[in-house]
């Protein structure tokens, strides 16, 4: 049986960042999509859905709505990272804050950021949520 790898969406302005993360999660057996932009980054979920969107707080801040409308595979999360250093601590809507999972600084919380993914990862294979449910299923 042939498995996909968990698929994994990060979205920031640091290119290096992005980049860095991409390998050290794809090091782990995850495949990662990054991109810039938000918009960009809807367009990629709707290809493939992460179950993990990873992206820069104050790309989130700024377009909420773009953040918020990322499609995610079922069970996913929105994590929202600043980087160490990059100006003043931001503040988020009541609607972003309630959606998402966690809001980490990297690099610092490199190792948090892998934590969560593991930890979102078992979730799903536990809960059987990597499977969409069939129509016949689903409550009316």
């Amino acid at each position: 049986m042939n498995v996909e790898p968990i698929c994994l969406l990060l979205v920031g302005s640091d290119g290096a960042l992005l980049e860095g993360l991409s390998q050290s999660l794809g090091a782990l057996g995850y495949a990662t999509m990054a991109t810039q932009e938000l918009g960009d980054a809807r367009d990629l979920a709707a290809l493939r859905a992460p179950l993990i969107a990873v992206v820069e707080a104050s790309l989130a801040a700024t377009s909420c709505a773009d953040a918020l409308g990322i499609p995610l595979a079922a069970g996913g999360a929105l994590v929202l990272y600043h980087v160490t250093g990059k100006g003043e601590a931001l503040v988020l809507s009541p609607t972003l804050q309630r959606a998402v999972l966690a809001n980490i600084t990297l690099p610092l919380e490199r190792q948090r950021l892998v934590a969560l993914v593991q930890h979102v990862a078992e979730r799903v294979r536990t809960t059987g949520r990597r499977r969409d449910t069939p129509p016949e299923r689903m409550a009316p």
